[in-house]
């Protein structure tokens, strides 16, 4: 009888399916379980505090919700309301203006630093500290400095009087206002980038450029035929930071100007918080929110797209 069983084809499949291991052991076996239990906890915080917001703004953006008033359903008509605002577009040019101000400086800056904090030099660990002290500097602080610094007898001034160019009026001048806001972003952002950009040189194998010398290459050769290949995927990465931290600019214009001298600071967020916490418009100012992440999303696999094709 035993005999009979163990040669029965159905239960020979039924045995090997119940020895074959589950997925949750096979997931403790490998230890993908363990890791899974310490990723668990990120991805709860981000699904309730990032994309749960990022939902109901998206919600928010059609109706019309005030604080003391009752929902209205209004479809697309934020929208409608949105692109006729002139204040909209000063905002989205403003928003534009400083982006393509800020993010080629503030990469060209950080991959300066890099390449100087890649080099073995004494003290070289000091220095890439000291260079990473901004990044973790508070706003509120970096924000007292740097309005002394464009004061009309700060240093800055002081250095553009005694060469007799100034003094330039920094941030009351609404041409000015964005690059002297841009220069500050630097300051306060390079510190990261550089850090990213020196792990993507630190990378890269010496035998390239040491082939590259050996047939006579020039160090600016060996930099653009060399290094910068090897560094696109971090040059990247770098990129699409500083495009979508531009794109959200909000803090510095709201410690340095306010949104002035007559909006000429105002960014896209500013307006957004304008609407939604002067205003109480939250319906108004959601839809602000769902333009700035198509525009954002949309230039970001733009970017994505061209690095792809450039590789």
């Amino acid at each position: 009888m035993a005999t009979e069983l163990l040669t029965d084809p159905a239960t020979a499949s039924r045995t090997k399916r119940t020895a074959a291991p589950s997925r949750w052991q096979r997931m403790r076996r490998d230890g993908s379980a363990i890791a899974l239990v310490f990723v668990l906890p990120y991805v709860l915080l981000f699904l309730v505090f990032r994309i749960g917001p990022a939902i109901a703004g998206m919600l928010l953006s059609l109706v019309k919700y005030r604080i003391t008033g009752t929902i209205q359903w209004r479809g697309l008509e934020n929208f409608q309301r949105l692109f006729a605002d002139s204040l909209f577009w000063n905002a989205l040019q403003v928003t534009i203006v400083y982006t393509l101000i800020a993010v080629p400086l503030t990469v060209v800056v950080s991959l300066a630093m890099a390449q100087l904090c890649a080099r073995s030099i004494r003290g070289i660990k000091v220095y890439r500290a000291l260079y990473f002290l901004p990044v973790i500097t508070s706003l509120i602080t970096s924000g007292v400095i740097w309005q002394w610094i464009y004061s009309g007898d700060g240093p800055l001034n002081w250095f553009f009087s005694a060469i007799g160019v100034g003094p330039l009026p920094w941030l009351s001048s609404g041409a000015m206002v964005l690059p002297s806001l841009s220069l500050m972003s630097v300051w306060t952002r390079f510190g990261y980038d550089m850090l990213i950009l020196l792990a993507g040189l630190l990378a890269i194998p010496r035998e390239y450029s040491e082939a590259a010398m050996v047939d006579g290459a020039s160090a600016w050769d060996r930099f653009w035929r060399v290094t910068l290949p090897q560094l696109k995927p971090a040059l990247f990465f770098v990129v699409i930071l500083e495009l979508i931290q531009s794109f959200q600019v909000f803090d510095i214009v709201y410690v340095m100007t306010g949104g002035g001298p007559v909006r000429s600071s105002y960014s896209l967020v500013f307006f957004l918080y304008d609407q939604g916490f002067h205003y109480f418009d939250f319906g108004y100012a959601s839809a602000a929110g769902v333009v700035l992440f198509a525009i954002t999303l949309v230039v970001s696999l733009w970017q994505r797209r061209l690095f792809r094709e450039d590789s």
